[in-house]
């Protein structure tokens, strides 16, 4: 079993990867930000955690050591005063290049990017995003660039706003309309499995249905038991009301660009990834069984 190093690892995903990368027999390293997310993963799954700055190859080189993958989770979706999409995305890619460089090892890289992005998008976020590939994929070393949508989780953040809204009874969105092809994160980290040993280049992974945003809180509200209705309000609105919030806040808590990407259509064929990966995707109704609690 090769030995895998995880930056990112205390985000859902990466809680879950590394506990299953670990259940599998794989020596690990977790690299994080903080102090506190390094003890929290050294007590739970007794795994090495290195505290760095992602964008600082200095720092990331000792931790990449005899690694034979590196799967890199760092990124975000808004933009805060202290971490802007460039500083994310693209710095933290740029480095890991770099500390592998220095270290002259050739580990194989996997990405995981947002559905839809590219270098020459109009969205800050997911051009942001798409630059990050592009400089993994144009260094030399095996990568895949695993892009997905929104991924659902046992408690994660994606899964409580959907129960959330699937419990209100009445949900209010902007553009319900709106195409969403949730991935279940058992699926993601099967993907991901399946890419530590062998290089795809850019792949394309989601869930195997593709339904408006007012169907699938509708959906979840089946399995716990609910009927909730949705109104959909037009996006400009929502573009608007965001705007006034990032003019008067200095962090606020959605901004025009994050906006935009929970907006965008998700509408892909998924089938031809699943195969090349040698993985089974998680049907719809049985992801939301899986992920939802339901009423008893």
């Amino acid at each position: 079993m090769g030995r895998i190093i995880v930056t990112g690892a205390n985000g859902h995903l990466g809680v879950r990867l590394i506990e299953t990368l670990k259940r599998d027999g794989h020596e690990l390293q977790a690299v994080v930000r903080s102090t506190i997310a390094a003890a929290a993963l050294r007590a739970s799954f007794g795994v090495e955690a290195g505290v760095v700055d992602y964008a600082n190859s200095a720092e990331l080189a000792p931790h990449l050591v005899h690694a034979d993958a590196v799967v890199h989770l760092v990124g975000i979706i808004r933009e805060t005063l202290q971490n802007s999409y460039v500083n994310a995305h693209e710095s933290t890619c740029r480095a890991l290049v770099n500390a592998l460089a220095a270290n002259e090892s050739t580990p194989r890289i996997v990405y995981v990017s947002i559905l839809g992005s590219s270098a020459g998008h109009s969205n800050a976020c997911l051009r942001s995003k798409g630059k990050a590939e592009d400089i993994l994929l144009a260094s030399g070393l095996p990568v895949t660039v695993l892009q997905v949508p929104m991924v659902l989780g046992e408690s994660d953040y994606a899964t409580f706003a959907l129960r959330k809204k699937a419990l209100s009874g009445f949900s209010v969105g902007f553009r319900m309309a709106s195409r969403e092809q949730p991935v279940y994160a058992g699926d993601v980290v099967n993907a991901i499995r399946a890419t530590v040993d062998v290089a795809f280049g850019r792949l394309l992974l989601a869930g195997p249905e593709s339904l408006s945003r007012a169907e699938l809180v509708r959906r979840a509200g089946l399995i716990l038991g609910t009927a909730p209705k949705s109104l959909s309000l037009p996006i400009g609105l929502g573009r608007f009301f965001v705007g006034l919030l990032e003019a008067i806040l200095p962090n606020p808590p959605m901004t025009r660009a994050m906006l935009d990407v929970l907006d965008h259509d998700d509408v892909i064929d998924p089938l031809d990834t699943a195969q090349r990966l040698g993985i089974e995707l998680t049907p719809l109704d049985e992801m939301l069984r899986l992920v939802l609690k339901p009423l008893k």
